[in-house]
């Protein structure tokens, strides 16, 4: 009987390469009247991602946009989308926009409208599929004036998926819309964004960042401070949140506590931030008649106030 050796092999498995960009922007600076809107922002963006732009307001986002979509030329630094000029981009197709206003007709239909958007394209895709996919297809023979804002934004995104564009960029697609609205918006977007498509969106809507971002960028006076996934924008927000039950509590004596970084009392709740949660815990719970303590990690929305100092606000 003939045995025969079986060998694994251990050589190294060949790795993936990164997708090609979608988007490059190397050093981009734009000041008005001296004063400095973009400082030297530096942002990749691969094919397939969706990504978060995020900032408070006067932050820089929509400046920025604007250069990356080529409305606007900046003083210093370049941008290619697919590894062209944002017009060549545009003019093929490749790239879309919803921004936060735009003129829309307002006495032809939702078909007529995007008619007249597909004949801006050489390739497109079919005018229905888009109003499909956008959620809008059963308001197809409506007056754009008789649409609720939330449909006419819902349009804006239906016009910018004609030319099947490779990168949607969304500048507070959302704005104005209720609850139920940006819901609905959001699962037409991130429907769309499971195709493949490369999404860069800017929002003051933190929720919208953690559901639907692969990626979050925070800008703040100009300047990238953050760019990561959404557990590790957390993360470099260092600290935790306790809270407790404490009639009376003594808030000088817990802001002088190690790692301390903020004490609000509202109420009988007090509320603590600090670097050293367990420190805060155990003289709340060995020193003082305290109780219900709990321990919380940060929560994206303290993270964005940490890291840009600022409040939540559009821009």
């Amino acid at each position: 009987m003939t045995q025969t050796a079986t060998t694994t092999s251990t050589a190294p498995q060949a790795s993936v390469a990164p997708a090609p960009l979608a988007i490059e922007a190397t050093g981009l600076s734009k000041a008005f009247q001296g004063v400095a809107a973009v400082d030297g922002v530096d942002l990749q963006v691969r094919q397939g991602e969706v990504v978060a732009f995020l900032g408070p307001n006067g932050a820089g986002k929509t400046t920025t946009i604007d250069m990356l979509l080529g409305l606007s030329q900046p003083d210093r630094g370049e941008v290619s989308l697919f590894g062209l000029t944002p017009r060549q981009a545009i003019s093929r197709g490749l790239v879309s926009a919803v921004m936060q206003t735009g003129g829309l007709l307002s006495d032809i239909t939702v078909r007529d409208t995007m008619k007249l958007t597909a004949s801006l394209f050489a390739q497109t895709t079919g005018i229905d599929a888009a109003l499909e996919r956008a959620g809008i297809l059963d308001i197809a023979d409506r007056r754009v004036s008789k649409c609720s804002g939330g449909q006419q934004q819902r349009l804006r995104f239906a016009m910018a998926l004609v030319s099947d564009p490779g990168l949607i960029v969304l500048d507070e697609p959302t704005t104005g819309m209720d609850v139920e609205g940006r819901h609905s918006f959001w699962q037409a977007i991130h429907a769309d964004a499971q195709r493949g498509r490369t999404v860069l969106f800017a929002t003051h809507y933190l929720e919208e960042a953690d559901q639907y971002a692969d990626r979050i960028v925070l800008i703040r006076r100009g300047r990238i401070v953050a760019d990561g996934t959404t557990a590790e924008i957390k993360a470099m927000a260092s600290g935790r949140t306790v809270e407790a039950e404490w009639a009376n509590a003594d808030q000088t004596a817990l802001s002088r506590l190690p790692g301390v970084d903020s004490v609000e009392v509202r109420g009988t709740r007090v509320i603590v931030r600090s670097g050293d949660s367990d420190a805060v815990a155990r003289y709340l719970l060995g020193h003082t008649d305290a109780h219900d303590v709990t321990i919380t990690s940060q929560n994206l929305e303290q993270a964005f106030l940490r890291l840009t100092g600022e409040t939540v606000e559009g821009e």
